[in-house]
């Protein structure tokens, strides 16, 4: 990256007002050039909706936030809070507040509701309470010694969630938590992210369900083959009939 580039993106994360801000980001799989110079900038306590079509980097974008391995981010920047992102590790990055939902849920064979949450406080940052977790998720407080795996779809993406907030999180990243799920479950799930919204968590959500997505953010950033092509209000989405079949198939 050339020195001006340097620059550009200092000045950049310096007078940005966002909270996450995502810079010019590129990631490689390998040779394969994932996520083509990325950028979006997210307000603190908004849901932002990272749409697009199957293979358009939608997951490697949030992978790249999280500062995961794969893919590698080769250039760009990534501050959350005036915190630089893109020189940290996956677990420097979870400490600073990043919390990455993926899309298996990963719940771990073997141990209850309770012993997944539990294993989440094992070291700090500790984030909600159980009780305040329970609050939020009475189903899980009534399955709290049942072994996770056996949880229906639904009950499994709450734990998930439910795991995140555990930490003491800033962003709550979601890779495709609606799938599969009945649209009764879709809209209990939707209702809690509102309130964890409203707690001033910041949320970024990648889903093919676009409209459920579009629905509940405050923004949508769409990506096509690894860039950005439209970076707005999601009720634009949700009203622009040709930028929907142009670029999310509905």
């Amino acid at each position: 990256m050339t020195n001006q580039a340097v620059n550009i993106n200092a000045n950049h994360a310096a007078t940005a007002p966002a909270f996450l801000s995502v810079w010019n980001i590129e990631a490689y799989y390998g040779e394969s050039y994932i996520v083509q110079g990325v950028s979006f900038n997210i307000h603190e306590g908004e849901i932002l909706a990272l749409l697009g079509r199957n293979g358009a980097g939608k997951t490697s974008t949030l992978r790249t936030i999280a500062r995961l391995d794969n893919p590698a981010l080769k250039s760009g920047e990534i501050w959350l809070d005036h915190q630089p992102l893109h020189t940290m590790k996956s677990h420097q990055a979870s400490a600073a507040g990043i919390a990455l939902v993926p899309e298996d849920r990963r719940i771990i064979p073997g141990l209850t509701v309770e012993e997944n949450l539990k294993l989440a406080q094992i070291a700090p940052p500790i984030g909600w309470s159980l009780d305040r977790i329970y609050e939020l998720f009475p189903r899980l407080g009534e399955r709290r010694k049942q072994e996770g795996v056996t949880l229906s779809g639904g009950e499994q993406q709450m734990l998930a969630i439910a795991r995140a907030l555990a930490r003491d999180i800033k962003v709550l990243l979601l890779d495709e938590p609606y799938e599969g799920l009945a649209p009764v479950i879709v809209q209990e799930i939707a209702k809690t992210l509102n309130i964890i919204r409203d707690q001033g968590i910041t949320t970024v959500i990648v889903e093919q369900n676009a409209v459920a997505a579009l629905k509940l953010a405050d923004r949508a950033v769409i990506l096509d083959t690894g860039s950005v092509v439209y970076d707005g209000l999601a009720q634009e989405v949700l009203e622009d009939e040709k930028l929907r079949a142009q670029y999310l198939a509905i």
